[in-house]
């Protein structure tokens, strides 16, 4: 099929260079000459702008977009809908969150576009092993979309999972589920390279991709993390979170649903962003005024 594809970041470039493998008509557009350069090598159409971008492509036209999450997507969704008209379908592959879906979705149905929001997991492995597409919008619009969702995912890889913004919805709670198992990871291998054993991390890690509960493909990253740096000497330990962990608590607490593991998750990486806590600072006053605990100055 023919699709319009915009950003080529380290998901986007991935996803139009396995989308070539099955010979799809892409025209691609991003803010950098060498990423279009590179994309028009796998046989894409490279688009000076966005308007040369739409006018490349045959209606009714498929606009995808990969752009960073916030200001971005919403910028480039409003200048690229001004530019199509109805029958046009505009898909966010983005980490959009799902009430922006909604929105847009209102918005550019008055001009007769449709909207459809794709959740994209898989990351820089895409490529090799293909992409988990969690997807959302009217059945007819997705439906249209069927190719390129096929070549994007692993074969049982996508769904359409409900109306718009159902697709970034499942997204999110995805990532929720990540941060947490991420963080179940962490505090194990923590506590083990504290062990007295002297414990080689790097073979437990691999050991446990071997039958047991907790195989994942998480898992399977850690030890290849260990096996290149036993104790991680060469990373800081800062950890950023791309907004999907915050969502979700939101949505958590707008339903008075639980979710104590990805809260603790999300506040842990707040904490490793900061040079020095103030709150631990003041335990350590409070314990010295009222016990007279040792401080350290």
């Amino acid at each position: 099929m023919e699709l319009g594809f915009i950003g080529l970041g380290k998901m986007g470039m991935n996803m139009v260079t396995r989308l070539r493998r099955d010979q799809h008509r892409l025209v691609v557009y991003d803010r950098s000459n060498e990423l279009i350069k590179q994309a028009e090598s796998q046989g894409c159409i490279g688009a000076s702008s966005l308007s040369d971008l739409a006018g490349k492509l045959s209606a009714p036209r498929v606009v995808w977009v990969m752009v960073p999450s916030g200001a971005p997507t919403e910028e480039t969704i409003q200048a690229v809908a001004a530019l199509l008209q109805a029958g046009d379908i505009i898909v966010d592959g983005g980490n959009t969150r799902f009430h922006d879906d909604v929105r847009r979705a209102a918005e550019l149905k008055k001009k007769g576009i449709h909207y459809v929001d794709a959740g994209t997991s898989g990351g820089i492995w895409g490529l090799q092993v293909g992409y988990c597409l969690m997807v959302g919008g009217e059945d007819a619009a997705v439906k249209r979309l069927e190719p390129a969702f096929k070549t994007l995912a692993p074969e049982n890889g996508w769904a359409h999972v409900g109306a718009v913004g159902a697709g970034h919805y499942v997204k999110m709670v995805h990532n929720g589920i990540e941060y947490s198992m991420m963080q179940g990871y962490a505090e194990g291998f923590e506590l083990m390279s504290k062990s007295e054993y002297k414990l080689d991390l790097a073979r437990i890690a691999d050991l446990w991709m071997h039958g047991s509960v907790v195989r994942s493909w998480l898992l399977e990253l850690a030890a290849g993390a260990l096996k290149d740096d036993q104790k991680l000497e060469n990373l800081k330990g800062y950890v950023q979170d791309s907004g999907e962990g915050r969502w979700m608590i939101a949505d958590a607490i707008e339903k008075d649903v639980p979710v104590p593991t990805l809260t603790t998750a999300l506040f842990t990486r707040f904490r490793s962003r900061q040079e020095e806590s103030f709150a631990e600072k003041m335990l350590a006053a409070l314990r010295n005024a009222f016990g007279g605990h040792a401080v350290r100055r």
